[in-house]
Order: structure tokens, then sequence, then C-alpha cells
């Protein structure tokens, strides 16, 4: 499926203009189309073009002097060139071409098989780099987010656990103290039998019952 970049051809003959568009219309790209170098320059920045076909000789800005100017800025130094010529190649033209990143030259009248091959090519190749270096620069932002939050959820873990160490600490509670009970009465003791009073002591031979003494005189 066509991309919407579109190829801008210039030549500041238009029968030149409507040749190179029948030739390039199978392919089924959008073509726009310039008269002069500062027209050409002029669609190139307002973006959307996929390839340029170019005159090298028009009066005013000349071809070169327009990939010269696209090759300074980093939006177009990409954008791929076939340079148009009717006055024949020399070895000075070539060199400056491809010294300037052109893609090709090629001699007018073109031959337009020859033509739609170079610049389906150019232009699908041209795509497909643009495709894989947005598909890279998505995967790095992707990348990019999920370090950001990742940093911010260990920051957001590292804080809660600072909170709770620094919270109350949990307690065991207090031991409620025992009532204390009165003490149980204790029953009194049994006096213990005295000690004090004196145990004759019989020795061997003496009569054991002692006499009984003699009643007092009443008289």
């Amino acid at each position: 499926m066509p991309s919407d970049a579109a190829i801008l051809i210039v030549d500041d003959h238009e029968d030149t203009l409507y040749a190179l568009e029948s030739a390039l219309a199978p392919l089924g790209y959008r073509l726009l189309r310039a008269t002069s170098g500062d027209e050409a320059l002029k669609h190139v920045l307002r973006g959307q073009i996929g390839l340029l076909l170019l005159d090298v000789r028009m009066p005013g800005v000349s071809g070169l002097d327009v990939v010269r100017y696209l090759r300074r800025l980093e939006q177009t130094q990409h954008i791929p060139v076939i340079l148009l010529t009717g006055f024949g190649t020399d070895q000075e033209l070539t060199s400056t071409a491809f010294d300037l990143g052109v893609a090709d030259l090629v001699m007018k009248p073109v031959d337009p098989w020859s033509l739609r091959t170079k610049v389906r090519y150019l232009y699908d190749a041209h795509q497909r780099a643009l495709a894989l270096e947005r598909e890279v620069r998505a995967l790095r932002t992707h990348d990019h987010s999920q370090k950001q939050e990742q940093s911010q959820g260990r920051r957001q873990d590292h804080k809660q656990e600072q909170e709770q160490g620094q919270g109350p600490r949990a307690t065991a509670p207090a031991a409620t103290p025992a009532p204390r009970t009165a003490p149980a009465p204790q029953s009194p003791r049994p006096p213990r039998p005295r000690t004090d009073t004196a145990i004759p002591v019989q020795r061997d031979g003496e009569n054991r019952t002692p006499a009984p003494k003699p009643a007092p005189d009443r008289t």
C-alpha cells in the first residue's frame, strides 16, 4: 500500500513534467510537481516528501543547490534524490552528485520502465527505514517510561517502609495484677504441756513411794 509521502518531480519544462508523471503514475504514489528550485524547497520543507526527481540545470536555484540545502537539515538529509540531466554526464557532475548523497543520475529522455524500477526501490527502502526508526523510537520511549514507573514504585515502597519504621511500635499490654486475698484464718494451736514441774529422781534402793507427810497438829 503506497505511503502518504509524495514523490516530488522538479523540472522547468512542462512537457518533461508531464512525461515523468505519466511514467510514474502506474506506481500509485502521490505525485507533486515544481518548476523551480525555490518551489521545490518549499514543498520539501512542508514535509511528507518521500523522494525527489530533480532536474540538474534550472534557472536560479539549480538541482545541485537544492540537494546541498536538503543535506544540511536533519529532517530532509535522508530523502532519496534522483538527478535528471539532458546535457550528458561528466566526471565533475557525477562526482559532485554522489558526494552529496544523490541516489542516481539519469539521462533524459528517461526509460519509463527503468525509472519506475529505481523509484519504487528507493521510495520503499526509505519508507521502511523511516518505519524502523519510528519503531525504535517508540520502543525507547516505552522502555524509558517503564524504567520511570519502576523507579517511582521503588521510591514509594522505600517511603512506605520508612514511614512504617518510624511509626509507634506495638507494645504488649501490661499484666493486670491479681487481686490480693486475705490470709486464711489459722486454728489456734493447743497449749504445750509445761515442762517446768520437777520430777523426782529415784535412786536405786530408795522407796519409790514417798512416805506420807504427817498431818498437822490441829490442837
